[in-house]
């Protein structure tokens, strides 16, 4: 029982970082119906800037590794809004294809520019917060947990009150139904997706900040795998849809815990891509995904 436990509040933290970076990939393909490939690399940078970031400031402390996380997340937002000012506005209208292509090509740009800047080797991330393991009834917890599940919870509703309770969360919902009558009564479209943008990649350097803090291991190449599990997260839980991207990586992380706890550490990424094809297979709309009948 007390294996369980652990690996219950193991899977739940990772999960809860799959969680954040999935809610990028959901929030764009909601507003423009397309998957940033590039966000997994928007991870790494945010991962990165923490590091250089850590530098400036005393370590170990509370205060210091919030003023790293939202440093990070600041500098993530604007790369977002850069990326979808230069490479995704002049395509759109475009074909999906097309798109599709220039994602992949950003997602490679910036990972060929992080070697170039930060050099290939792995670095050792700094300790954010003050480092504790707390034992109750055989189950360990650390403090680095502790973190993932405040910073995740507390992102998570703010996301959710600026969706449903602001009049830029307004826009965003319609212009993810219908772009041409959200900019008929008076929504700036460019606006709102930039602001999109910089929502998802803040996002995205939380929870790269937070990966790091739990993995402390960091290089140019690190947002791929996670990444890529982001986005199967997305699509378990439905994508575009906001509750479903975090119920997805909560679900997949758990997943993924399990096996590991099970024995089967060598197939622990290859259980991410088998969720895949069976989401794929037996509901392919997602756990919270509505089916779509299309005219062809």
């Amino acid at each position: 029982m007390t294996e369980l436990l652990q690996q219950l509040i193991n899977g739940l933290a990772l999960g809860a970082i799959y969680a954040l970076i999935a809610l990028g990939y959901t929030m764009v393909y909601g507003v423009l119906r397309f998957i940033n490939f590039a966000h997994s690399d928007v991870f790494m940078v945010g991962a990165f800037s923490g590091y250089y970031l850590a530098r400036l400031l005393p370590a170990g402390s509370v205060l210091s590794g919030l003023a790293v996380l939202l440093g990070a997340m600041v500098i993530c937002a604007l790369l977002g809004v850069t990326i979808e000012r230069l490479a995704y506005r002049p395509l759109r209208g475009r074909s999906t294809l097309t798109v599709l292509i220039t994602a992949i090509g950003v997602s490679l740009l910036l990972q060929n520019l992080g070697q170039r800047i930060f050099g290939p080797n792995p670095r050792s991330f700094p300790a954010l917060f003050p480092l504790h393991q707390f034992h109750v009834a055989g189950i360990v917890v650390s403090s680095a947990q502790i973190m993932v599940f405040v910073v995740a919870i507390v992102l998570l509703f703010l996301l959710r009150h600026i969706v449903l309770h602001t009049r830029t969360g307004t826009a965003m919902r319609a212009l993810s139904f219908n772009p041409v009558a959200a900019s008929l009564v008076g929504v700036n479209n460019d606006r709102v997706i930039s602001f999109t943008f910089a929502l998802g990649s803040a996002l995205a350097a939380a929870g790269g900040i937070l990966y790091a803090s739990n993995y402390p291991s960091i290089d140019p190449l690190m947002g791929t795998l996670p990444g890529m599990k982001a986005f199967v997260a997305a699509v378990l839980g439905g994508i575009g849809n906001i509750a479903g991207a975090a119920i997805g990586g909560l679900v997949l992380g758990l997943v993924e815990t399990a096996v590991v706890g099970f024995g089967g550490s060598t197939y622990r990424d290859a259980v991410a891509f088998a969720v895949l094809i069976l989401i794929l297979l037996l509901r392919p709309e997602g756990l919270l995904g509505k089916r779509v009948a299309e005219k062809v």
